[in-house]
């Protein structure tokens, strides 16, 4: 179960860490690891296996205005 919660996350759902730490994910940046905004413009890099709980779900944001 905990390996599909990890394999499912997505920008922007608001996870909270082994560690206690609280986060929203602002990048999946491979399969180990994801960034997560602890804080206004505060990112940290943390092991994706170590998310221990996803609070909310929420819709990614849209790249397609990027392209």
């Amino acid at each position: 179960a905990h390996r599909e919660m990890i394999g499912a996350l997505r920008r922007g759902d608001k996870v909270v860490t082994a560690g206690g730490i609280y986060g929203t994910v602002a990048k999946i940046t491979n399969e180990a690891e994801v960034a997560l905004e602890i804080a206004d413009g505060v990112r940290v890099r943390v092991a994706r296996g170590t998310i221990s709980e996803v609070i909310s779900k929420t819709e990614p944001a849209n790249d397609t205005a990027k392209k």
